[in-house]
């Protein structure tokens, strides 16, 4: 053997030792796939199926949720075609010489007025929206208490609520807690939802409460099931063509409609809308709806 062989012979006896001694080092390893389960392994997997309901229960929601958010041109000639059927019923009426006598031809026409000026002010409503949307009507958006906003729309639908035995509780929030929102869309998006939960209500309660998660701060409306209507039709574009009547005190829209509006602005603002099942322990399963909103911060809080 020449020198080079040699080389080659204690390159390769160097090599096979420090391979050795890498395997030994692991055999030994404390870490291995037989150790025990810590304590911290035994929660998470005995939470497992608890993840796996509430994920369940979660995808339920959005999948509600989803339902509001899509076809929203299909949602809103929907909604105006209902008071455009009855003015167009009056008329038919006029036109066909059905009244009995011209006291009741008036009285038909100052109902087809009435419904005009109804439907000419939904229309407006919506245009509202989504000049917002665009960008052409700007929002004011600034600090505001939470405080003071939940008051004013505690104030607004107290009575209302009084009225129909029904219970309106407010958890009061940190008066140092601020969002980022235009007071005015804002408390009229707490009204909306307020109001049309207590409509649909016949018995229970309504809380109201509010925590701050991370850079927002989450408004929740906890009440009972069958106060929010998450059952609506929403397949418009391949229903059946049906002519709707219009009751004569309609004057706004269907709680799906609103609930979609109240969603574009509070996405104009920053924040979200939400439907998830309630955390509250009760006799009754409680549906809650979570508003998210930008948290400010004040520049006395800055270090």
């Amino acid at each position: 053997m020449n020198w080079s062989n040699w080389i080659y012979l204690g390159v390769g006896l160097l090599i096979g030792v420090g391979y050795r001694g890498l395997v030994t080092k692991k055999s030994v390893n404390p870490i291995a796939s037989d150790s025990p389960i810590t304590p911290t392994d035994q929660t998470q997997t005995l939470s497992l199926p608890e993840e796996i309901k509430n994920t369940q229960l979660a995808y339920e929601m959005a999948k509600e949720m989803s339902l509001f958010k899509g076809g929203f041109l299909a949602r809103t000639t929907h909604e105006l075609r209902s008071p455009l059927n009855g003015l167009i019923g009056l008329h038919q009426l006029i036109l066909s010489d059905l009244c009995e006598d011209p006291a009741e031809e008036r009285e038909f026409i100052a109902q087809a007025h009435e419904r005009a000026l109804k439907l000419l002010h939904l229309m407006d409503e919506i245009l509202n929206v989504v000049r917002i949307e665009h960008g052409t009507n700007k929002l004011d958006i600034q600090p505001q208490p939470v405080a003071e906003i939940l008051q004013e729309v505690y104030n607004l639908t107290y009575m209302l609520a009084v009225d129909r035995n029904l219970k309106l509780r407010i958890l009061p929030p940190d008066s140092e807690t601020y969002i980022l929102a235009d007071q005015r869309w804002f408390r009229q998006i707490l009204l909306n939802l307020v109001n049309t939960a207590i409509s649909q209500m016949a018995e229970g309660s309504i809380c109201i409460s509010t925590a701050i998660n991370s850079d927002f701060v989450q408004i929740s409306l906890d009440l009972p099931n069958h106060a929010f209507l998450n059952h609506e039709s929403i397949d418009l574009l391949t229903s059946e063509d049906k002519s709707v009547d219009v009751e004569p005190n309609q004057t706004g829209f269907s709680s799906g409609m609103k609930l979609l509006l109240n969603q574009k602005l509070l996405e104009v603002m920053g924040g979200k809308l939400d439907i998830l099942p309630s955390p509250i322990s009760e006799r009754d399963p409680l549906t809650r709806l979570q508003i998210s909103i930008p948290l400010a911060i004040l520049e006395a809080e800055l270090p």
